[in-house]
């Protein structure tokens, strides 16, 4: 264990709110073990950019991590060239290049299409009518599991979430992720045949077609499933939550003062998705007076890092006209998020355009239950009630 100072916390608060305690962090034990969690906290922006390149120290490679326990060891968690061998697969099928070239199209016929299912309505609850829903589609359309329905995406995608941030060893969220783990492989073994026979765009072929070995393909859908879900989801949800809470912002971006982009990187600047990653301290190392020890486990916490004072002023305030640049929202360093250009369009080229463009005076229901957030490793809205002109 390092010798980081000791800080506690009451790990339910944590999970409603843990922005407190990341600042109480921040500003005097910026790198601190939290024995709740197990694990040594890295809180400020500039420690974590720097760390997190440091890979022969802060290694991705955890074979003893939930994430590979539970789901297979995927490019995520992986270094050197065993990372870039398979991200040299991988990432060409959702480069920008790609996304523009070809996925884009995909995003604007799935909005519609499950717009089309919702205009009609005049309220609901927009995070699993309308972004779990598009983030779904757009999951299966990407991964190649056209077989499972949106449901069932966003219901793996939350297992895994759960069972992989289980740093309690509670067995009932060990047992659902299990069980949605099964479920992927079936619905990949249901797809292999017709995509042997019939290559398409998806991570699921362009991987078959590499001659990528199956389990390392299972294991990287896995991943695309356990992150590129939940992230659009809550980013789609949060966004336009955001934005009805702050009028002056909305009718910036409205009137074109703002882009929608701007819209979704302050967005998830404010309230990073995935707000943490994990690390395994690979060889004796000290950095900012603090002594890591090999094979513990470090978290860097990218939520704070979008929350440091020294880049943001006032950063719990949502402000469409800040700078974001210094933002670790899809980290940095060889692990960077490969789902980011598709997680861009998907959000701020259609999802939050076409919400405002075709659902006419959207607006909170006041009459609702007020939205929640949830979550300190993934977090996001848990739901939020609106009203249009039907």
């Amino acid at each position: 264990m390092s010798n980081a100072p000791v800080v506690n916390i009451d790990p339910s608060a944590f999970w409603d709110d843990p922005f407190p305690a990341l600042a109480e962090m921040r500003a005097t034990t910026p790198i601190c073990f939290v024995p709740e969690l197990n694990a040594t906290l890295i809180t400020r922006r500039d420690d974590i950019h720097t760390c997190e390149k440091n890979v022969a120290v802060f290694s991705s490679d955890q074979p003893g991590g939930l994430m590979n326990v539970l789901m297979g060891q995927n490019m995520m968690r992986k270094d050197g060239d065993d990372h870039r061998k398979e991200r040299f697969v991988y990432y060409p099928a959702i480069s920008p290049n790609k996304v523009k070239a070809w996925w884009a199209s995909v995003f604007a016929d799935l909005t519609n299409m499950v717009l089309d299912d919702l205009i009609d309505r005049g309220s609901a609850d927009l995070v699993p009518t309308y972004a779990t829903a598009l983030s779904g589609e757009a999951l299966k359309a990407i991964t190649g599991l056209t077989n499972a329905t949106f449901q069932e995406i966003n219901d793996w995608s939350q297992a895994m979430i759960d069972g992989i941030s289980n740093y309690v060893g509670a067995p009932e969220p060990e047992a659902r992720c299990n069980a949605a783990t099964a479920a992927i492989d079936a619905a990949i073994d249901e797809r292999l045949p017709e995509l042997e026979h019939t290559p398409d765009m998806s991570l699921l072929s362009v991987m078959l077609q590499s001659g990528m070995p199956l389990d390392q393909v299972r294991a990287n859908i896995k991943l695309t499933i356990s992150g590129g879900q939940n992230e659009p989801r809550d980013a789609i949800a949060g966004a336009i939550y955001a934005l009805l809470t702050n009028p002056d912002q909305l009718e910036l971006v409205l009137n074109g003062s703002v882009t929608w982009q701007q819209v979704f990187e302050e967005y998830c600047r404010w309230v990073a998705p995935i707000c943490m990653s994990p690390r395994r301290i690979a060889q004796s190392h000290t950095f900012q007076g603090v002594t890591f020890e090999p094979e513990e486990r470090v978290m860097f916490m990218f939520g704070s890092a979008n929350h440091d004072e020294d880049y943001f002023t006032n950063p719990g305030s949502f402000d469409i006209t800040r700078d974001v640049s210094p933002n670790l929202t899809f980290g940095a360093g060889p692990h960077v998020c490969a789902g980011a250009a598709a997680s861009r369009s998907l959000v701020g080229d259609f999802a939050l355009p076409l919400a405002f463009e075709r659902l006419p005076d959207l607006q909170l229901d006041e009459s609702a239950a007020p939205t929640r957030f949830g979550g300190w490793a993934f977090r996001g809205p848990l739901n939020v009630s609106v009203k249009w002109t039907s």
